[in-house]
């Protein structure tokens, strides 16, 4: 008899439907065959799904049984099928000699199924859920049914209803009727950070670098920090979380429609309502850092969408994994192409870098003398290119701190009082790009920069002063636009004034003289 239930499957971020057709009373002896292009772990579901059965006091198949995951040209990979295959199993049974079977009018067609099965029955959390999720409101199912530990992720879409079911049995009874499930609720937002990040009152000195930082996520400027070791520019990355806005709902669930592709919702490490913070090891491959694998998923930059991508020691990661980011830095997206598939994933970040400016780090510092050759340091410095480093909208020197600074017990300003003032320029840009795609000035196309960033003959001579003694690109004429208009917002500022615009020449001003 044939059964035929609804699943999914990923492609990238996004959830694609899967027709789980089971036949059974095929002739021949008892063997079980999938077909429609499954990988390992779906051909292992087979061994799971038996075992399965049995603990949970059914009846196994006695004939031939072909399941079909359709479309076959579309490669499933996963044990999210465990659950569906079983019911359908059980579905396609009736009539046998088996006292539990699913009834002819059970609603299997009003839901999307997916879990993995333990030997003894029960599910276990799967990859993609809020992706399935969607999938399901967009095509007018009722429900679905996922394993209690993805259910409140997938309860974040609005309008449809999502049943945990802990077992086999208890999703049989439920589709059955002889048992009754109350709709998952919603997560509730996470606190905002942890104690252990800390808080910018804590930082000693460094005035310049704590206005560069606040500049950079007002507007979701990318940022590089030139320094000698100990000048605490590791100790403000990691504090930069504290200052940024809360997400909006439509950006958490792209952040954790990505993380649930990824499996990092399943061990509890994207709480719903923060923004990322990605800090990848420089040994990272350019696979890792963009994505891919044999079927392409999302890697550290679409990790970081609506957060932060944070690079210690830049020179030190690989030369290709960093150009691999100049497209994406550039469009917010990323297209991986494998035999497998192509997708394109988002990857709307803002990227923090850390650098020393000589391999012994102690190039300039007055209390150290530096070791290093000419050409080490010229080496050293090569290992960014120029088309990335016009990428990256404000680079910051952040000089040793000196002993009085260190031993000042004053505390700087707080988080709470920066992140207020990052918080009213995000809403002015809100409120500046309503209806369009952009939502920060980093993000501003060519006519929105002519439309938003006017400024007068003046500060036109001004900075074309700037572009020619510092040598620099015309994508960085955009940049420091963007920069000024968000340096602006910072200030109240309709329109943008000259203290403005020199502020963000000056955090390109290392542009050519350190790295030429």
């Amino acid at each position: 008899m044939l059964a035929t239930l609804k699943s999914a499957t990923l492609q990238g971020i996004d959830a694609e439907l899967v027709h789980v057709e089971v036949n059974t009373n095929e002739a021949g002896e008892l063997k079980l065959i999938v077909v429609g292009l499954p990988d390992t772990a779906v051909k292992e579901s087979l061994d799971r799904v038996l075992s399965a059965l049995g603990n949970s006091g059914f009846k196994k198949p006695f004939t031939r049984t072909t399941i079909n995951l359709a479309p076959g040209d579309l490669r499933k990979e996963g044990p999210l099928y465990d659950l569906p295959i079983a019911l359908g199993l059980l579905a396609s049974m009736r009539g046998k000699d088996n006292n539990k079977s699913l009834r002819p009018d059970a609603p299997l067609d009003d839901y999307l199924i997916a879990g993995e099965l333990s030997l003894s029955g029960a599910t276990r959390p799967i990859r993609g859920a809020l992706a399935i999720a969607r999938l399901a409101k967009r095509l007018g199912k009722r429900g679905v049914l996922l394993p209690p530990q993805n259910a409140p992720e997938a309860a974040l879409v609005d309008g449809i209803a999502v049943y945990a079911v802990d077992s086999l049995d208890r999703a049989f009874r439920f589709l059955n009727g002889d048992a009754h499930l109350t709709p998952a609720p919603p997560p509730g937002a996470a606190p905002r950070y942890d104690d252990a990040i800390g808080d910018f009152s804590e930082i000693k000195g460094q005035h310049a670098l704590r206005r560069a930082v606040e500049v950079a996520i007002a507007g979701s400027h990318n940022l590089l920090m030139i320094g000698p070791p100990g000048s605490g520019k590791s100790m403000v990355a990691k504090r930069i979380p504290t200052i940024m806005p809360d997400p909006t709902l439509d950006e958490s669930l792209e952040i954790l429609g990505i993380h649930s592709a990824a499996g990092q919702t399943i061990s509890g490490a994207t709480p719903f309502g923060r923004r990322p913070v990605r800090s990848p090891h420089h040994t990272i491959s350019d696979v890792g850092l963009l994505g891919g694998g044999a079927i392409p998923g999302p890697g550290e930059i679409s990790l970081a969408h609506h957060g932060i991508l944070f690079l210690d020691e830049l020179p030190e990661f690989k030369r290709s994994a960093l150009e691999v980011m100049r497209q994406p830095l550039e469009d917010a997206t990323v297209t991986i192409s494998r035999s497998a598939g192509k997708v394109t994933l988002p990857c709307s970040f803002v990227l923090i870098a850390a650098m020393n400016p000589c391999p012994c780090g102690y190039l300039g510092d007055p209390k150290h003398e530096c070791r290093c050759a000419p050409a080490q340091i010229q080496r050293y410095r090569s290992r960014i290119s120029g088309p990335l480093l016009d990428r990256i909208d404000i680079h910051i020197e952040a000089p040793a701190l000196s002993i009085s600074e260190l031993r000042n017990e004053a505390p700087g300003e707080p988080s709470s009082a920066i992140r207020t003032r990052v918080q009213a320029a995000r809403d002015r840009q809100l409120a500046r790009f309503k209806g369009s795609p952009a939502t920060t000035n980093a993000r501003m196309t060519h006519a929105q920069i002519r439309k938003h960033c006017a400024i007068d003959s003046a500060l036109g001579d001004l900075l074309q002063h700037a572009m020619e003694q510092l040598s620099l690109s015309a994508r960085a004429y955009d940049r420091i636009l963007k920069v000024s208009r968000t340096i602006a917002d910072l200030a109240g500022s309709a329109h943008i004034a000259s203290e403005h615009l020199l502020e963000a020449i000056q955090y390109r001003s290392l542009d050519r003289n350190v790295f030429y």
